[in-house]
């Protein structure tokens, strides 16, 4: 009887180790431990943006971009004397037409700057104060597999809906999908076509879908990364064209 059970016994740890899921924090530290010091400091870019309602298209968009990380981010909408400019620094935008400053709202573009490479920019403590304060559970994680490529998930237990989520490809530790939703919204964002520079990544396309329907489509062109960005175009206090 002894031995019987010892066999079962063994058994059932062996499953358990079998399926023992990381945890997010697990995953953000390999992550930051393979990227630190590694990723570009900035890119530029400029994309098309395809805007869609009830999952058909209403209007197509050229925009320009510069991302200097960790925190700073603008985006020029159309040509660069339209002067319709959005504007990110930490965790506020600021918003002009025709040059002229429209509002100023806390917004951090749902941590897109920082979970694309922002991250990469902090010590690993400060990162998952970061991933914490967006309202990841960093005590959950599993794996999984996503468009035919083994995932790691943070912030939610397989099977979770409601929980914040990001899911990276487990090969190259990479974001591909983030989910996040309120009592009223379910975001679906979706991070394609990613291109290796120099020992880091680049995304080329995002899809972003709310409520299950595909919003808009952005395809980036003409992007370079480790680029000199001249300061002042991140200044909201004066407003200058960026190209």
């Amino acid at each position: 009887m002894s031995r019987l059970f010892l066999i079962g016994l063994l058994a059932v740890l062996g499953a358990s180790v079998a399926t023992a899921q990381p945890t997010g924090k697990e995953i953000v530290k390999k992550m930051h431990d393979r990227y630190a010091r590694k990723w570009y400091k900035s890119f530029t870019f400029n994309q098309t943006t395809e805007v869609y309602r009830n999952d058909s298209l209403r209007t197509t968009q050229t925009w320009y971009e510069f991302i200097q990380f960790p925190e700073r981010f603008r985006m020029d909408f159309g040509p660069a004397d339209s002067g319709n400019v959005a504007i990110f620094r930490r965790d506020s935008c600021y918003r002009f037409r025709n040059f002229k400053l429209r509002s100023t709202t806390i917004n951090n573009n749902e941590g897109l700057i920082f979970l694309l490479g922002g991250m990469y920019f902090y010590r690993l403590e400060k990162v998952y104060t970061i991933f914490d304060s967006l309202h990841y559970d960093l005590q959950k994680g599993y794996e999984d597999v996503w468009q035919g490529r083994p995932v790691y998930v943070i912030g939610a237990n397989k099977g979770e809906t409601s929980d914040n989520q990001l899911w990276v490809d487990k090969e190259n530790l990479y974001p591909v999908r983030m989910l996040k939703a309120d009592a009223e919204t379910r975001l679906d964002a979706r991070f394609d076509d990613w291109k290796p520079m120099n020992g880091s990544w680049l995304e080329t396309k995002c899809s972003f879908y709310v409520n299950g329907k595909l919003a808009q489509v952005e395809t980036y062109h003409d992007y370079k990364v480790n680029v000199n960005i001249d300061d002042r175009i991140f200044d909201p206090a004066n407003l200058v064209r960026s190209h």
